[in-house]
């Protein structure tokens, strides 16, 4: 007999008889779940066994809860005993009343005498992903298509056709792709083995080859590009294990699993293992905003506070590592370049006014020796943090404290705090530095004490308040811990734990080469892409054409890639680092190619760091910089977040004493110039209102159709390779005086601190940090009879139209008044 439970979006249906539950939306036109499996993968002794596809002893139950991190909600609970394993297994749902959402989770105890080894916990099984397998294994239904029109064209296939499928999957730590695939596509993942593999890989996730195969960590989105529909299935935190998913895109009938990795963590006699909570949603592709609910309840699960999060601004600052970096990525840096750039950039504060210098990777004698420095660092930190508190800057402090160098003096005389496999051997953490790594075992009580007198120190001790931890993945790398009963997500969670608490909350965290999710509400800044580099694409002591799908290896084109892909964290779990701005020339990167990293970085808002040799700077290269301060530190709309490989479409919306604005960056991703289509009906826009464009880079502006036509486009003719369209997009009043833009900074409006519209004259003011020199556009209703700038004459030229350019050359503060006829 089938059990239904309901909230005001979904209800599922379980059949304890057959083991097998459904899940659906209430409204019509919306995908379903029927059929689904759990189940419990296990070792006891050297035999492994499967449990849940059978409920042969089983207790149903339902309850009202009040109070959860979500709401008020439907509990139910299913128990599940084996007597002959010893085993009780609670499946858990819970409904919230609030949210459109369906979570639920597993839990396991050991009601015998002798331990077990958990190896998977598979909380959602649908269709067959492994050819071969035989017999009713669930179903995924998607709706017929929508009346809504698609933001991608495709054939006429019918939406239950494969190859309208895709599925959006995210990768495991800061470098590791996230990103879309179609069903044609076959999975990105490093093709230099035990080389680079440990670094972006969780080791209990696969690496499928089919096409139409795909892995995904944490949480992705299978979705149908005819229907507009999708499925977000995902877990709400990593505090117990790591979640894995897999999808199958190639066959008729789609496929998804996903699971907890167990590790092999021992369960004894009388204990509890637990599933972090999973989460189900079914969403709107084009939806404004389609990841909000499984995002926030993350949050929510984490007790994150969004206003806080909201008030929080991105950081800025120079860091000293891709300037002194050597092209085997080893750092070659000294005290003396430290307070070169210290004075420097403290000479050029009121033109780029930056918040932080942070050292980064060689002042330390190796990597591990934290506590003892190189003959170019012969005074230590102190002095440096010290010189930089001095020039009205944050001291920030680049650490890798979970990883080792294996000639590092902690390494040779600490042999038992190294993480070994099951034959005794270190585990390798990747081949950096020129050499093969090594993890600590951060469940070793003595390794852990290390780490918490390196973080002190460096935080309280030698005076830093803004410390970027690196290689935090070494951690949860799979091997013999100390502690056998932990999960690799458990250990890199307690030992971010026991970082946060050694650093104090004054401290300012930056989590780089992290796995997500045991970090969400311990960092308060995320690396969410790969390394930049002086170069577009992967290159490495000559390499290129094999390293070009090495899509988490160095490169500025994945940095860029996965801070579009990634750009809805922001500010959800974390403030968003999207690496390094390089503005300097001597790189290989092209002015056009800068721009569009520049862009990127603006319009995502995250972190701004830039880490060029600052005394050497060009003025046109400090010009870009420039219109980038202060950092809008907005959260986008990726509008192509599901249709493109890598997005080639952005919206920002912002508001301000000018009314509201667009902002709209569009990309051109390939190796040679391409007219770019912009379809008004791709964008968020008012309907049935004529509109003006004003692009950032080249001061052109644009009358724009009708946004309610779905026909109607802007061709952008023969963008650059790797070039880019920065639009600030407005409704165009004919009756009254508006502001359209300018070159003063990225936002085109932000700049307007006061905007003071009389009867035949327009009185302004605009706020920058230092000098600015720069042109502005304003349309009014008439001709300009006279123009002021802090009370001095200010000359016009016309542009088209009613619409009228500005030269401005003023320190801070601009007082503007404009009369006309």
């Amino acid at each position: 007999m089938s059990h239904f439970f309901e909230n005001s979006s979904l209800q599922i249906e379980i059949d304890p008889q057959l083991a097998r539950w459904t899940v659906s939306a209430r409204h019509a036109n919306s995908a379903r779940l029927e059929d689904l499996q759990l189940n419990l993968g296990f070792r006891r002794g050297r035999h492994y066994k499967n449990l849940l596809d059978r409920w042969l002893d089983f207790v149903i139950s339902e309850d009202q809860v009040a109070n959860s991190p979500h709401g008020p909600g439907n509990l139910i609970s299913i128990e599940v005993v084996s007597s002959k394993e010893a085993l009780k297994s609670t499946i858990t749902y819970f409904l919230p009343q609030d949210h459109p959402l369906l979570l639920w989770k597993l839990s396991v105890r050991n009601q015998g005498d002798q331990p077990i080894h958990i190896e998977s916990m598979e909380i959602l099984s649908a269709g067959y992903i492994h050819q071969g397998r035989k017999g009713p294994n669930g179903r995924i239904n998607f709706p017929a298509a929508s009346r809504s029109k698609p933001r991608t064209s495709y054939s006429s296939r019918s939406s239950s056709h494969p190859l309208n499928l895709a599925f959006f999957s995210n990768g495991w730590q800061s470098w590791s792709r996230t990103g879309s695939y179609r069903a044609t596509d076959q999975y990105l993942q490093t093709k230099l083995g035990f080389l680079r593999a440990p670094l972006v890989k969780n080791s209990q996730t696969p690496n499928p080859h089919r096409r139409g195969m795909f892995a995904s960590d944490m949480f992705g989105v299978l979705g149908d590009h005819v229907s507009r529909r999708g499925i977000l299935i995902g877990f709400l935190s990593q505090m117990n294990h790591f979640g894995s998913l897999e999808a199958w895109l190639g066959g008729m009938s789609p496929a998804l699993k996903m699971w907890a990795n167990g590790d092999s963590a021992r369960l004894d006699p009388g204990t509890v293992v637990e599933t972090d909570w999973a989460c189900l949603h079914f969403m709107h592709l084009d939806q404004p905003d389609p990841l909000a609910p499984y995002l926030e309840a993350v949050a929510r699960e984490h007790d994150l506070s969004q206003a806080n999060l909201a008030d929080m601004q991105s950081p800025t600052g120079w860091c000293s590592w891709y300037q002194f970096m050597s092209e085997d990525y080893v750092g070659d840096l000294s005290a003396e370049d430290i307070v070169n750039n210290i004075r420097a950039i403290s000479e050029l504060k009121q033109h780029i006014p930056i918040d932080i210098i942070q050292i980064d990777d060689g002042f330390q004698t190796q990597i591990g020796d934290w506590l003892s420095f190189n003959q170019g660092f012969s005074d230590g930190l102190s002095p440096l943090a010290k010189e930089i508190q001095d020039h009205g800057f944050s001291p920030g402090l680049w650490l890798a404290p979970f990883i080792l160098h294996p000639k590092s003096n902690l390494a040779l005389e600490n042999r038992d705090w190294i993480l070994r496999n099951r034959f005794g051997r270190p585990v390798n953490a990747g081949f950096l530095w020129n050499t093969f790594t090594r993890a600590l075992d951060i469940t070793h009580p003595e390794a852990v004490d290390y780490i918490r007198e390196v973080i002190h120190s460096a935080a309280h001790d030698w005076g830093f308040n803004y410390l970027k931890l690196d290689f935090l993945y070494a951690a949860a790398l799979p091997g013999k811990f100390h502690d056998a009963t932990k999960s690799r997500a458990q250990v890199l969670r307690a030992g971010l734990e026991m970082v946060r608490e050694a650093a104090g909350d004054e401290t300012f965290l930056l989590g780089c080469g992290c796995p997500l999710g045991p970090a969400i509400g311990l960092v308060d800044a995320m690396r969410i892409g790969a390394d930049t580099a002086r170069r577009w694409n992967p290159y490495f002591k000559g390499i290129e054409s094999f390293l070009k799908k090495e899509a988490s290896f160095p490169s500025a084109f994945n940095a860029v890639h996965n801070a579009l892909t990634r750009s809805d964290l922001h500010r959800r779990w974390w403030i968003n680092d999207p690496d390094c701005l390089l503005l300097r020339p001597e790189t290989q990167l092209t002015k056009t190619e800068v721009e569009s990293i520049a862009s990127v970085i603006a319009l995502t808002g995250g972190s701004l760091i830039i880490s060029d040799h600052v005394p050497g700077l060009p003025q046109d290269r400090i010009n870009i910089l420039k219109s980038l301060l202060p950092v809008i530190g907005e959260r986008p709309h990726i509008l192509d977040w599901f249709d493109s490989t890598t997005p080639r479409r952005i919206q920002l919306d912002l508001n301000g004493p000018i009314g509201p604005w667009h902002l709209v960056a569009l990309f051109n991703w390939e190796d040679s110039a391409q007219d770019i289509v912009m379809r008004m009906c791709d964008l968020y826009l008012e309907s049935g209102d004529e509109m003006v464009a004003s692009e950032f880079w080249s001061g052109r502006i644009y009358q724009l159709p009708h946004a309610k036509a779905e026909l109607q486009k802007l061709v952008f003719e023969q963008v650059p390779a790797h070039g880019v369209v920065v639009l600030a997009i407005r409704k165009h009043f004919a009756t009254r005086p508006q502001y359209l833009g300018g070159t003063l900074h990225i936002s085109q409006g932000s700049e307007v601190s006061r905007w003071q519209p009389g009867d035949k004259n327009v009185k302004f003011e605009l706020q920058r940090p230092g000098p600015s020199q720069g042109n502005i556009i304003l349309s009014v209703p008439g001709q300009i009879v006279s123009a002021s700038l802090n009370q001095a004459r200010l000359s016009w030229q016309p542009v088209e139209n009613s619409i009228y350019s500005f030269h401005l050359d003023f320190n801070h503060q601009a007082n503007i008044e404009i009369t006309y006829s």
